[in-house]
């Protein structure tokens, strides 16, 4: 039996359904990440989850209890924000063991369990600090601890990084997967990238419009979308769409039956460069990206098409080189008009 269970879960905000009667089963200790566009109701369904929102239709089953219709503060559950939401007046101490103070915890126990989490986090110096003397990384690192000291049985994060710069986000992920390993604890975590999705998640759900596209392990669903929705949102850059009307010569040469008005899709990483008048494809080069450890090469084909190619090689060509593109076609995925699977990659012949 799952740990975690949506059975059925609606919400609706007026007369706008947001959640569409979502199943999922969550194991326990399970890393599971919510991801999907903007208004893909990602965070709404982790609301409900902690019992912020309340449900329209369905039920929230945890441990086999329905939490359904208890208070947020009665689910057992510890909810990190996007906003680090500290008490400006506060130490990291006290932040931390708030919570415990409020269920009148005793001071030796709250004084162990905060402890216990500054080590964890490496939060030890900075105790008797307030918020403002810390960076972001710090507040959200404090955030976190608050939660971790509560020992609840699901944490549920709510696109935490989100305020960081580039580089405390690569560190803090790395501090919120060794904290799971550590922990072992069932997590639901939010997020609009991608990126964050792929490196965090035992499985990732893919969102859209209230409703579930897709659950999966990162590597299933970057190998096996299952349309075209989740092929071009999962992967970076995301994966070539090219539609069949532009594909009159190129359906030719890659010898795969290309629905009538659907659509072929290429990872970056299957498309090799070759020299003009070599390969399946002619192309112009329209931009070169040099990332040091890969290229990424914009380009138009002779047919309007426009692909990007990742090399994992730094490359000489330049903007305005005519060459030629060299298509794995054993990795091309098809889909139809309406953007469903019409082949996969691993179902047809080299």
């Amino acid at each position: 039996m799952a740990f975690l269970q949506l059975n059925q879960v609606r919400k609706n905000f007026g007369p706008v359904q947001v959640i569409k009667g979502i199943d999922l089963s969550i194991q326990q200790g399970e890393f599971v990440v919510f991801v999907g566009p903007s208004g893909c109701g990602k965070s709404t369904l982790l609301r409900l989850v902690a019992g912020l929102e309340s449900l329209d239709g369905g039920a929230v089953v945890l441990d086999g209890k329905d939490i359904s219709a208890l208070a947020s503060s009665k689910r057992d559950l510890a909810m990190v924000f996007q906003s680090y939401a500290l008490y400006p007046h506060m130490s990291v101490f006290d932040n931390m063991g708030f919570a415990l103070s409020l269920a009148k915890v005793n001071a030796a126990t709250i004084k162990t369990k905060v402890m216990r989490a500054a080590s964890i986090l490496n939060l030890e110096p900075y105790l008797q600090r307030r918020p403002k003397d810390l960076s972001g990384g710090q507040r959200q690192r404090v955030a976190i601890g608050r939660a971790i000291v509560r020992e609840p049985k699901v944490f549920l994060f709510d696109e935490p990084l989100s305020n960081l710069d580039a580089a405390l986000r690569g560190q803090t992920r790395v501090e919120i997967a060794k904290l799971h390993r550590d922990l072992g604890a069932t997590t639901v975590y939010v997020t609009h990238d991608q990126v964050e999705a792929m490196t965090l998640a035992d499985r990732v759900v893919v969102l859209r419009d209230g409703q579930v596209e897709q659950v999966g392990t990162p590597l299933e669903l970057y190998d096996k979308p299952a349309n075209q929705f989740v092929a071009q949102f999962i992967g970076t850059p995301q994966m070539n769409v090219l539609a069949a009307q532009l594909l009159p010569q190129l359906g030719d040469a890659f010898s795969i039956p290309i629905p009538v008005g659907g659509f072929m899709g290429l990872r970056p990483e299957c498309i090799a460069l070759a020299d003009a008048g070599q390969g399946q494809v002619q192309a112009t080069v329209d931009l070169v990206e040099a990332l040091g450890a890969e290229t990424l090469i914009y380009l138009t084909s002779r047919e309007g098409a426009t692909l990007v190619a990742r090399q994992n090689h730094r490359s000489a060509v330049r903007a305005g080189d005519a060459v030629g593109l060299a298509i794995d076609t054993t990795s091309a995925h098809l889909f139809d008009a309406q953007g469903r699977v019409a082949l996969q990659a691993s179902s047809h012949p080299a």
